[in-house]
């Protein structure tokens, strides 16, 4: 048995244990980053990247689908399934691959292979060679999708996650998606524009995230348009019937499902790596899900010298969110007893579905709980010019303001753009501007931004004189 002694131990080698560990470093060299799995993160490896990249191949045959609407006809499109997840797969590995050599280009001695876990407090077991005397502690361990343990037992290997599709050598002919939060929702449409038959269920009446109720009432509409959906699932029963999935489901309103698919793809959250890292015997606070308690300001759990980065906190699980958890545990863990509190940047989440969901700041759900007092901006993309010229016009952008300072607070879309008007609107909460110094600045004309000034417009309207209709934005000329 190898005994090591070290100042920081970073259990979890993803997006917050990398970024942990060079934030350690600025502190002190006597770091250990230790993993139990491949090295590469969620976002590279079965996240952010290989879901854009089939939602690419899922937009170009769309495109070549809308064409004739153009006037412009590109013949009878085929989706040669190989090919779409061979790009998926090479490029997937190459995104990995740069993770990859990022870790192992780092001293050897600061990297341990193997799973750890709490014997004691600040005493960690590394599978059976290795046992650790950190001064502090990182704990990033990420989560992993879940899944109902009734449909592993029934289903076997038709029950899949997000995880697997990635590694699919062809496309299939069927799946049912079971979950219309983000990744739900991003893999089912991307799918079924790829040839592919999928109908999506969820158990609510929600579509992606989305908090203001307006636009969840669009969503309900603007989605299952296109995607066979069904929502407010209620006694979904999957079963396996041969080599297929039966799926037999009743929703609300009466109506029934009976259909089979090649796969279930269970999209139903996801659930922190915490099980087997031995937290009883780590005497830390715990809350009634078995999580540490931890200030999300400083990354610390109670008063201990542990800290806490990415998903394996199970709040915010985006990849912006988790680099800049790293950053603050492993500052923290280097400084400790210096902690510090750090300021975090503003809220921003993108949905990569069409259309585009982003919500920006404050949600209007967040607004509402906290009992702000604020005015609401909005405008539908119906008639917005650039949105109509490209035939992007469908959402809505609803926008959240402070009555009494005219701050501004928050936004969610979904529209056009929504992933860059996203990024507008979150660097103006950040820096605290108010509605009539985002209206001072420029609009070029015809941009889908043209949109976000009505928007603006009407919230700075709603300020002075209180509750206004929705407008729609025409955009005629660069006075509109």
């Amino acid at each position: 048995m190898n005994t090591l002694h070290t100042d920081v131990a970073i259990i979890g080698a993803g997006t917050a244990g990398m970024t942990a560990y060079r934030s350690a470093l600025q502190h002190t060299e006597r770091v250990l980053l230790i993993e139990g799995g491949p090295y590469g993160t969620t976002c590279a490896r079965v996240g952010c990247m290989p879901s854009k990249l089939l939602i690419a191949a899922a937009d170009a045959a769309h495109a070549v689908q809308m064409a004739p609407a153009f006037g412009v006809h590109p013949g009878a499109l085929r989706i040669d399934g190989r090919a779409v997840m061979d790009r998926v797969r090479a490029e997937r590995d190459r995104f990995v691959g740069f993770v990859v050599d990022a870790v192992e280009g780092w001293p050897q001695a600061q990297r341990l292979r193997g799973h750890a876990r709490f014997v004691d407090a600040l005493v960690l077991q590394v599978d059976d060679h290795t046992r650790v005397h950190p001064g502090r502690v990182v704990i990033a361990t990420g989560s992993s999708p879940a899944v109902p343990r009734n449909w592993r037992a029934a289903l076997g290997s038709r029950v899949i996650v997000n995880d697997d599709v990635f590694d699919w050598q062809d496309l299939p002919g069927s799946v049912a998606v079971m979950g219309a939060g983000v990744i739900g929702l991003e893999l089912a449409q991307a799918l079924h524009r790829l040839g592919v038959r999928v109908r999506l269920f969820g158990r609510s009446d929600r579509v992606g995230p989305l908090t203001d109720p307006a636009l969840q009432a669009l969503a309900r509409q603007i989605f299952p348009a296109e995607l066979p959906m069904q929502l407010q699932a209620r006694h979904f029963e999957p079963s396996l019937d041969g080599q297929q999935v039966r799926i037999r489901s009743r929703c609300v309103d009466g109506g029934e499902i009976d259909e089979r698919f090649d796969f279930l793809l269970a999209a139903t959250g996801r659930h922190p790596n915490v099980d087997d890292l031995g937290l009883q015997h780590s005497r830390l606070p715990l809350d009634s899900a078995g999580i540490p308690l931890w200030d999300r300001r400083t990354a610390q759990v109670g008063d201990s010298p542990v800290f806490m980065a990415g998903d394996v906190a199970d709040e915010l699980p985006l990849l912006h969110e988790a680099a800049d958890d790293g950053r603050i545990a492993g500052d923290n863990a280097g400084r400790y007893p210096d902690v510090r509190v750090r300021p975090r940047r503003a809220p921003l989440a993108v949905v990569f579905s069409d259309p585009q969901i982003m919500l920006a700041g404050a949600s209007h759900a967040q607004l509402q709980r906290d009992g702000v007092d604020f005015a609401t901006g909005s405008v539908s993309f119906e008639d917005q010019g650039r949105s109509r010229v490209m035939l992007k016009n469908r959402g809505a952008l609803q926008v959240y303001a402070e009555r009494s300072s005219g701050r501004f607070l928050g936004a969610e879309m979904i529209g056009p753009a929504a992933e860059h008007i996203g990024h507008l609107l979150a660097w103006s909460v950040q820096r605290g501007d108010t509605v009539q110094q985002m209206l001072d600045s420029p609009f070029y004309h015809p941009v889908v931004e043209e949109g976000l000034r009505t928007a603006l417009r009407q919230l700075q309207r709603a300020l002075r004189m209180g509750p206004l209709p929705v407008e729609r934005c025409l955009d005629c000329g660069p006075g509109a």
